[in-house]
């Protein structure tokens, strides 16, 4: 017999939301503070994961919703046997796969072929009262005895030190992978910007709105040249590297939000190196 929402919560430490019984997000996400801005003292204190470059999402317990609130589409196959409880996790087909995963997620249509592919990763329990330790052990027993194909959890690992977590860093980059998240193994779940989650990367992603086309030249005559983009401070700049021919010639539309990548920034705050990766139709 399935287990209730209410004995589940029991069994496993979690306040359930007022709005777990409607089709609403009803919690605030926690959100990674990047490493640079973030002084550890003992890294032993954090477990580190894989970031998945998928789609984050969240499960209420009966729907799947975009960190913004949009509400997934998903099979009822998918969802058919998932547990009664809030979860938090990526929609993630592999490394290198986001604008597939993309897709198929936000289709508003879901396409079981396209779903046959995907699978959610779960790497949190907003709803428990637990510390992350706590909690990784319950979502990872949970994952381990639905033995659900189509339902995994984020493998987390024990931070030994900073020199070899960066050798991890570096080893995931050059295979194509997104970056590293820390957590803190004795955080607890906070709405917001939280110390308690950190994320690593080689270089940073950031997102700006597109505010204008520019022609191309050369090679490039007769489509786009580069976006004129707006930071959420107000700063323009111009990106123009990261595209694929086709994306030249079918550009993100004037007021989309792309995401970009970057190496610092200049003097004046504008990102150094910035290169285009892609619109997350989940963030518009």
């Amino acid at each position: 017999m399935k287990p209730t929402p209410l004995l589940l919560a029991i069994t496993l430490g979690l306040t359930l939301p007022q709005a777990h019984a409607t089709n609403s997000l009803p919690y605030k996400p926690q959100l990674a503070v990047s490493y640079e801005r973030k002084a550890i003292g003992e890294w032993q204190q954090y477990l580190y994961s894989e970031k998945l470059d998928g789609i984050r999402a969240y499960w209420s317990g009966h729907a799947f919703f975009t960190r913004q609130g949009k509400q997934i589409y998903a099979p009822d196959w998918f969802i058919a046997n998932l547990p009664d409880i809030p979860l938090e996790g990526e929609f993630w087909i592999g490394r290198n796969q986001f604008e597939a995963t993309m897709a198929a997620v936000m289709d508003s249509k879901p396409d079981d072929e396209e779903w046959k592919n995907i699978r959610f990763m779960v790497f949190d329990m907003p709803a428990s009262l637990d510390d992350f330790d706590e909690r990784y052990t319950q979502f990872k027993n949970m994952a381990l005895e639905l033995k659900i194909p189509h339902l995994g959890y984020v493998e987390h690992y024990p931070v030994e030190s900073e020199s070899a977590l960066l050798s991890v860093l570096n080893e995931v980059n050059s295979a194509g992978g997104e970056g590293l998240m820390l957590r803190k193994r004795t955080g607890t779940y906070e709405a917001g910007r939280s110390g308690n989650v950190i994320k690593m990367k080689v270089a940073d992603d950031a997102e700006a709105q597109v505010i204008g086309h520019l022609a191309g030249k050369g090679k490039h005559q007769g489509r786009l040249g580069a976006l004129l983009v707006k930071m959420p401070d107000g700063k323009e700049f111009k990106i123009g590297t990261g595209f694929s021919d086709n994306q030249r010639e079918n550009p993100p539309e004037i007021g989309a939000k792309i995401t970009y990548r970057h190496n610092g920034f200049t003097k004046n705050g504008i990102p150094k190196f910035a290169r285009y990766m892609r619109i997350d139709s989940s963030k518009q």
